[in-house]
């Protein structure tokens, strides 16, 4: 027996904590990986009882890592995130047809999938494969063709060029009735999904307060989440007032889908950029895709 198999657990029980982990749901991780949630849960129970450690801690409204379960997230994440980009490099061929680009969730959700729809129009003969993940850090560019990476756009290793600018404000369904806000501090006493972006680089709703000179502390019981996907669905089923991105929030504004909730919008200097590898010149295909997504946006 190999030491790999020997001391290392079963892949799929990675893939299952690390599906539960960054969804914080049993549900949600079952959907995504095409299994039945008692499924997962016997993968986490076998994890656990091959680390000998509790991974996660149930509670009454969810089930929050241990921390352990943030240690062990901590490196499996950009493990399998690692061993995923080789592999689609590697069945790629890098070839002239095949585009790996890595970024956020949200970016890939609701900035970065509508606008590959056009470009496979405009462009049939190219694939383009998007790699998400929120662990994202300009060492892992390397290991893709392109990245979408937020920041101040000056990285010693990478190439940059600005997608858009970060502009935040309020959004809420079109469906969802709120009173008129005439100024900021009206916008507290509406029911504001949190984001809880204690984890990653992200501006919460304490942050974007804090722009207008204004104090901001959530109520005990406010529904709150790790992702920015999850309050824009949250927006979207009416459950309450969401910040919203502009750059991701666009397009649900003119389907007619979510509106903004009054006039007042933070912009904090920060953008997005597409960024490729300065050692490691893009492929023709790369750069196609690239030079098309900077044209649009």
């Amino acid at each position: 027996m190999s030491r790999y198999s020997r001391h290392l657990p079963p892949l799929d029980t990675l893939i299952a904590f690390e599906a539960v982990a960054r969804t914080g749901s049993f549900t949600r991780a079952a959907g995504e990986l095409y299994l039945t949630q008692s499924a997962v849960s016997k993968q986490i129970r076998l994890l656990e009882d091959h680390l000998g450690a509790q991974l996660f801690e149930r509670r009454a409204r969810g089930i929050v890592l241990t921390t352990a379960g943030t240690q062990f997230h901590g490196f499996v994440e950009p493990m399998l995130d690692k061993l995923l980009a080789h592999v689609q490099r590697l069945k790629s061929g890098h070839g002239d047809r095949h585009v790996s680009v890595i970024c956020t969730h949200a970016v890939a959700q609701y900035w970065l999938f509508p606008r590959l729809l056009r470009f496979n129009e405009q462009h049939p003969e190219l694939t383009v494969n998007i790699h998400a993940s929120n662990d994202i850090n300009e060492s892992l560019i390397a290991d893709y063709d392109l990245g979408i990476l937020y920041g101040h756009g000056r990285w010693a290793s990478l190439q940059a060029g600005k997608l858009f600018d970060e502009v935040i404000f309020p959004i809420a369904s079109t469906a969802r009735a709120l009173p008129t806000i005439d100024n900021v501090a009206q916008l507290q006493g509406l029911p504001l999904i949190q984001l809880d972006a204690s984890a990653w680089n992200c501006l919460d709703w304490h942050d974007w307060f804090s722009h207008f000179g204004l104090r901001y502390q959530p109520p005990a019981d406010a529904l709150t989440f790790n992702q920015v996907n999850l309050v824009f669905d949250a927006v979207l089923q009416g459950m309450g007032v969401g910040l919203g991105w502009e750059a991701m929030a666009r397009e649900r504004i003119k389907s007619g889908l979510i509106r903004p909730v009054s006039d007042f919008v933070v912009r904090t200097g920060q953008a997005d950029y597409l960024v490729h590898d300065r050692q490691n010149p893009p492929s023709s295909a790369a750069e196609v895709f690239a030079e098309w997504l900077l044209e649009q946006a």
